[in-house]
């Protein structure tokens, strides 16, 4: 009998830190619907129509003018010492 009691208030205990866990989860859940709805209507309310965009010249080449490549896909000109001769051709000749 003292052993169903003891057993009895172990659930009781159980059953009210549940309650309590739940009540915070719900808390929880009710703040991020919130922020969530907050971020939605702001996202809303900023979106603006982007500005179409002309396929016509995507699909053509452009003048060889117009073309030019990135920076980091050019190839350096070589560096020419006071000789006129570049850095490359003056070391295989010198070694």
């Amino acid at each position: 009998m003292q052993q169903d009691r003891v057993r009895v208030n172990q659930d009781t205990s159980r059953l009210d830190a549940s309650r309590d866990q739940l009540a915070k989860d719900k808390q929880t859940l009710a703040d991020n619907q919130q922020a969530s709805d907050k971020a939605t209507q702001a996202a809303e309310t900023s979106n603006q129509p982007l500005p179409t965009v002309n396929l016509t010249r995507a699909i053509e080449n452009p003048p060889r003018a117009e073309q030019v490549l990135p920076p980091n896909l050019t190839i350096p000109k070589p560096q020419v010492n006071t000789l006129g001769q570049t850095v490359g051709k003056f070391i295989n000749v010198t070694a």
